[in-house]
């Protein structure tokens, strides 16, 4: 595969009828993180453009980079985050109990990462096994007992896993269905590995959310797709699987959870699937004047920030950002926020500290490092987390310092 390519059909509908709706780029990849050494070396940018299908409705990326380019040096790792191992752990308890899940069950994780899905569904009892392409963090978890794969998920890999572990009870892409390009290879192996009566579970940023607040820094290489329910019930409907339940979860600022099964015996839908389909509808998610409206609103809200931040600056207010996520590199590159601005960012995980964030170059520290350099301000880039970030750091907050949240309007806490 070239390293970057641009899409002429919609991955839903496969038809070729798709408009440019809101311009990014070029943007460098957002998690792309430097060394200090690599700084004056050159990075690559790329178009970062959404596009909707005027056939189904879909809204997806223009441009789809390779992902040997994207995921061979990933350094995200999902277990930093309390927020998100408490998220799982209530998720596999439940589903434990909902499917009849024992030890004989098999649960299978696409884009596993460090397995935090699968731990708690291992300590439950059942036998797991993830697939995780990013070698280093695949390491990271066969390292912490789970079982993984360090490869691409594909029909092939789906027929040798049936052989060796046999067909799976429950197959899950939390937060990685987005990521996928070729959908018709990935479902045709997900049908390959799971049972008759197995679920797949997906969870991904809802449109809708993203819509409704304004979540533009949702947009970067990586989420190549952003779903709704009747997107995702079009494209089951071409492998004879049906969406038959979908919860609403808090993660990323509004997700979708989204039990699929196959077409075998008439399976029951639940109430859940009409209602979202409704509110859908109600929001015009099938007309594109929808999606031209919305990026006013995302031009608006960079013009806000950034007479904000200049105010501040102005004043003679110091700033640091929290947070180097992948959503904070798009704010920062699309809205022009460097060194200039911000005088650091501070993030929990220590794979990225020590970095420089992918094309504005801020040094990424330890949190530890707010209280001795006392920003006046701090940007949460990481807005998805404020709460408990705020929370953590109250000691901040009562010595004088201030919160910025950016999306999806700026304001002061």
């Amino acid at each position: 595969m070239a390293e970057i390519y641009k899409r002429e059909s919609c991955r839903v509908c496969t038809k070729k009828n798709l408009k440019k709706v809101l311009t990014l780029g070029p943007t460098p990849l957002a998690n792309a993180f430097l060394e200090k050494s690599q700084i004056n070396q050159g990075e690559k940018f790329y178009p970062l453009d959404l596009y909707f299908c005027t056939n189904c409705g879909f809204i997806q990326l223009g441009h789809v980079v390779s992902p040997q380019v994207l995921f061979n040096d990933y350094v995200y790792v999902s277990s930093t985050s309390k927020v998100f191992i408490n998220h799982f752990e209530v998720f596999s308890e439940k589903a434990f109990k909902e499917f009849n899940l024992n030890t004989s069950s098999l649960v299978i994780d696409l884009g596993s990462n460090d397995g935090i899905l699968l731990k708690p569904f291992k300590k439950l009892g059942t036998r797991v096994l993830g697939i995780e392409p990013a070698k280093k963090i695949a390491k990271i978890a066969q390292t912490s007992g789970i079982e993984t794969i360090p490869e691409y998920f594909s029909k092939k890999l789906a027929k040798s896993i049936v052989t060796k572990y046999g067909k799976a009870d429950i197959v899950s892409a939390t937060n990685v269905f987005a990521h996928i390009d070729d959908l018709d290879e990935v479902v045709d192996g997900l049908k390959i590995m799971l049972k008759d009566k197995g679920v797949f579970v997906i969870e991904a940023p809802y449109l809708i959310d993203f819509l409704k607040k304004g979540y533009f820094d949702l947009v970067y290489h990586e989420h190549l797709s952003y779903w709704s329910v009747g997107s995702l019930i079009k494209l089951f409907k071409r492998f004879y699987m049906t969406v038959v339940n979908v919860d609403k979860v808090p993660v990323h600022g509004g997700s979708i959870r989204v039990f699929v099964k196959k077409n075998i015996g008439r399976p029951h839908k639940s109430r859940s699937v009409g209602k979202f389909l409704a509110e859908e509808k109600s929001m015009d998610l099938d007309k594109i004047k929808t999606y031209l409206n919305y990026s006013k609103v995302v031009y608006d809200n960079k013009i806000k920030l950034l007479s904000l931040l200049e105010r501040l600056k102005n004043s003679g207010k110091t700033i640091a950002a929290y947070g180097a996520p992948a959503k904070g590199n798009t704010l920062l590159n699309f809205f022009d926020i460097g060194s200039e601005t911000l005088d650091f960012v501070a993030d929990d995980s220590s794979f990225k500290q020590g970095l420089y964030t992918p094309g504005k170059h801020l040094k990424v520290v330890s949190s530890n490092f707010i209280y001795k350099a006392k920003p006046d301000y701090i940007l949460i880039l990481a807005w998805n987390f404020a709460n408990s970030i705020m929370a953590m750091h109250e000691r901040y907050t009562k010595n004088g310092g201030r919160f910025i949240i950016p999306v999806p309007k700026p304001r002061i806490i």
